[in-house]
């Protein structure tokens, strides 16, 4: 059996729509192996489809179509940390972890490269599948269904406080909120803010990280779908960190921090509570610099 351990992915990170995003230490495991017929188990409980509709099955039947390699059957366990539609790449995991674990047990046709190509294709957002698969902070644009991307390793000083609402938010609505169509200027101010962003987390220069979170192009069409996420993010700056924003589409918040910020998440716990936002969950989570982890199981 095949094991495969996939990190959640933060998109965005502010002001680089589709086209900025880091893993995070917090994972999914994948379980697989060849069978006679389709089966599908959560090892925790979790709810996921049981059938064919299974994104990672369907993710793993989508390689083997590609590399022209039948598929009978497919035992898998699935391990869920990473919450749905939470804003936390939990459906970039179910990609790369199927397709992973399937090229493994094809005997590994495919190279990396191939795979992130595939799999934003599928996905659809390569700032959340190829940090999936990579690892890092990764820029990336999807232009004929080549991912064009570079990684960043960033160093373990910085913290990732994951604020995760007690609701969901599905990409399709928080899509529908975005305009078609944006001011000049408010292009203008991404563009700087997105490059200051990546430059300033791969350079060390965390002092421009909060200038680097401002964002026109979707956070504050999508702050009105997230009830006290302004409050929670405010909270945040008030406990001392670099820059919060909304991860992916949300509705989880990302703070980043300094690990000399001894209590930063106490300071946010407890303002949490006072807020009523007392089944709101609170991770501190490290950059993923690895990526996907294949092993044996």
């Amino acid at each position: 059996m095949v094991k495969v351990r996939i990190p959640a992915t933060s998109a965005n990170v502010g002001p680089g729509f589709d086209s900025l995003g880091l893993a995070l230490s917090l994972y999914n495991y994948v379980y697989m192996q060849y069978d006679d017929k389709v089966s599908i188990l959560s090892r925790d409980g979790a709810d996921i489809p049981l059938g064919e509709e299974n994104l990672v099955y369907k993710s793993t039947k989508y390689l083997h179509d590609l590399c022209g390699k039948s598929l009978p059957g497919l035992a898998i366990e699935q391990l869920s940390h990473i919450p749905q539609a939470r804003g936390l790449g939990s459906s970039s995991a179910c990609i790369i972890g199927g397709m992973v674990g399937a090229n493994e047990l094809m005997g590994n046709p495919l190279t990396q490269d191939e795979i992130i190509d595939i799999a934003a294709v599928m996905e659809g957002h390569p700032d959340n599948s190829t940090p999936a698969l990579i690892g890092g902070l990764v820029t990336a644009v999807l232009e004929e269904d080549k991912v064009h991307y570079v990684k960043q390793e960033i160093g373990d000083q910085l913290k990732f406080a994951a604020i995760i609402p007690d609701f969901e938010l599905k990409t399709s609505v928080a899509r529908a909120v975005l305009p078609q169509t944006i001011p000049h200027m408010d292009g203008r101010y991404n563009l700087a803010r997105a490059a200051l962003m990546a430059v300033s987390l791969y350079s060390g220069k965390y002092e421009n990280l909060r200038v680097a979170a401002g964002d026109r192009l979707h956070q504050p069409y999508r702050m009105d779908l997230i009830p006290h996420g302004e409050d929670a993010i405010r909270l945040c700056y008030d406990s001392g960190c670099y820059a919060a924003y909304i991860s992916g589409a949300g509705s989880s918040l990302i703070a980043i921090f300094n690990d000399h910020v001894l209590d930063f998440e106490q300071k946010v716990r407890d303002g949490l509570d006072q807020m009523g936002l007392g089944s709101w969950e609170l991770h501190i989570l490290s950059i993923d610099n690895n990526g996907v982890v294949v092993m044996l199981d």
